[in-house]
């Protein structure tokens, strides 16, 4: 029976008369067009109860597995190039030991001193005061800060930076100070400077 047929067929039909209790004497048109309104009912409950979870879980497998496929395709990349990458940790490791070797020891600090001394007195200038401060602690290194004092001429003040700033250890300058001596002395500058040298920190990398 066609659902034309059916709809044909209902025209004919009392449904004030039709008896839940009692389906089988129901017309034929009746019986197909209540069969197909179950259908659809069965149809769509089993969408939202089965099917919409099953849609759900669908998506977040087809997610995961393009986590997997991006995951995949990075450790790919890294296997091919896991040579490339052992020759830039043997690089990397040559350039941090000479960045060590550049900063001083404990033992090495009261050389650091000489050496800034002899830089200053080699430019002319003379030394009011040059002593070591407290060290300050970092995670990865040990800053070791040097109060000098000195004074001169401008030009020999500024060799004096550039010869302390050529240094092979590893020495920054900081807080410029820069005043007169007195007015007897022209061209005399008082220059007072924090020069900072740093030491591996060993137990803060650890």
């Amino acid at each position: 029976m066609s659902i034309r047929d059916s709809i044909e067929g209902l025209r004919s039909v009392d449904l004030n008369e039709l008896e839940l209790n009692n389906v089988g004497s129901w017309p034929a048109a009746v019986k197909f067009i209540a069969g197909l309104l179950l259908f659809i009912i069965v149809l769509g409950l089993g969408y939202n109860f089965h099917l919409k979870d099953m849609q759900s879980i669908l998506e977040q497998r087809q997610q995961e597995e393009q986590t997997l496929k991006e995951q995949f395709s990075t450790k790919a990349f890294q296997a091919a190039n896991l040579e490339a990458y052992k020759e830039q940790m043997q690089e990397m490791e040559v350039s941090f030991g000479a960045l060590l070797r550049q900063l001083p020891s404990d033992t090495e600090v009261p050389g650091l001193l000489e050496d800034i001394t002899r830089t200053g007195l080699g430019s002319g200038l003379e030394f009011e005061e040059i002593k070591l401060l407290p060290e300050a602690v970092q995670q990865f290194y040990v800053e070791l800060p040097i109060q000098i004092k000195v004074t001169g001429g401008y030009h020999d003040l500024a060799t004096f930076v550039s010869g302390v700033a050529s240094l092979p250890r590893i020495v920054t300058l900081h807080d410029f100070q820069l005043a007169p001596t007195s007015e007897g002395s022209p061209g005399r500058l008082s220059m007072q400077i924090m020069a900072k040298t740093y030491r591996y920190n060993d137990k803060g990398a650890n």
